[in-house]
């Protein structure tokens, strides 16, 4: 058995699951939740793209509230499926160059 933490899955802010009664919804909103806790952030944002066009007009908005994705990563998302992943690195996570820059050390001789 790994001791491997695993992330807590978002709690959805979706008017139905806030409301505290069981909703048929709720069920569906805790199983996204609990994918996305185990897809790295390019993947996170590529199913709730698909999740978002799957859902139509305002499908962005309510995949945001239910993912807390910002609606920006989820049309930065669909921009890049639109573009067939052009220029997205397998085996990555992020480009090459991408992320912070490694801090300079400072001199002790000041």
């Amino acid at each position: 058995m790994s001791n491997t933490i695993l992330p807590k899955p978002h709690q959805c802010h979706c008017q139905f699951c806030q409301q505290g009664d069981v909703n048929p919804k709720q069920e569906w909103h805790q199983q996204v939740n609990l994918f996305m806790s185990r897809l790295d952030e390019q993947q996170r944002r590529w199913y709730a793209a698909l999740e978002a066009k799957r859902v139509g007009h305002g499908g962005m908005r309510l995949i945001s509230k239910i993912t807390g994705l910002d609606v920006n990563t989820i049309r930065r998302g669909r921009r890049e499926l639109a573009e067939n992943l052009q220029g997205r690195p397998i085996g990555r996570v992020r480009v090459s160059g991408g992320g912070r820059k490694p801090l300079e050390k400072k001199s002790l001789n000041c």
